[in-house]
């Protein structure tokens, strides 16, 4: 149950200061503004500083596509896999819902849990699928046997802000469906309307890195 309960925790602070940092201090945003690299370094710092604090409880995954990664590499069993991702939805919840509260009437001009959305189809599926893939390939590696493994949270957390810095103008950045749904519940509406995007995409990016991880590991030859 621990290990659950840390998933829990590290998913709300990702949610609570990533998405928190969208609201508070994005670019659109009448407070002083961090910006686009600003949001992205938030969201890879509450990764890393996740990874050292719960990763020896649990693994740190504190997002659904991970976790199915690790499952389709046999890191996981399905037990486990399931109630990581009901715990990292219920921490993504409650991460949403502090920050609704914090932000409701703070003047913030854009949605006040920092919820993911898109203008086209085509290109918010790509994005998400390419980058949730290249997302778990990170993990995958950093974390696998041979690696150094004392640094797989830097190279983990680092790869999470490259990715929002290219995706942030696309999507908002999800690849992590628990993300999505949190702060979605909260916005409702159009958020709620395309969530199913930011479910199925980064679960389909995460199965695709587990299979080309399994074909390119050197442990698996």
């Amino acid at each position: 149950m621990k290990k659950y309960v840390a998933e829990m925790i590290g998913t709300m602070v990702l949610v609570l200061m990533g998405c928190g940092s969208a609201v508070f201090a994005g670019t659109v945003q009448p407070f002083a503004s961090v910006g686009t690299l600003g949001v992205a370094f938030a969201f890879g710092l509450a990764v890393l500083t996740m990874v050292y604090t719960i990763g020896k409880i649990s693994g740190c995954h504190i997002n659904p596509a991970i976790t199915l990664g690790m499952l389709l590499s046999k890191r996981i069993s399905g037990k486990d896999a399931g109630m990581y991702m009901v715990f990292q939805v219920i921490g993504a919840i409650i991460g949403s819902s502090i920050l609704f509260i914090l932000a409701k009437d703070s003047g913030s001009t854009t949605t006040l849990t920092g919820a993911n959305g898109y203008h086209d189809l085509v290109q918010a599926f790509v994005a998400e699928t390419v980058f949730t893939f290249i997302f778990l390939l990170v993990v995958l590696g950093s974390t696998s046997k041979g690696a150094n493994n004392k640094f797989a949270g830097i190279a983990i957390g680092l790869a999470l802000v490259l990715i929002h810095i290219v995706c942030i103008p696309i999507t908002g950045t999800s690849v992590n469906p628990a993300r999505s749904i949190g702060p979605a519940l909260f916005q409702g509406g159009e958020a709620l309307s395309q969530l199913w995007l930011f479910i199925v995409a980064p679960f389909l990016g995460a199965a695709i890195a587990a299979f080309v991880w399994k074909g390119i590991d050197t442990e698996e030859v």
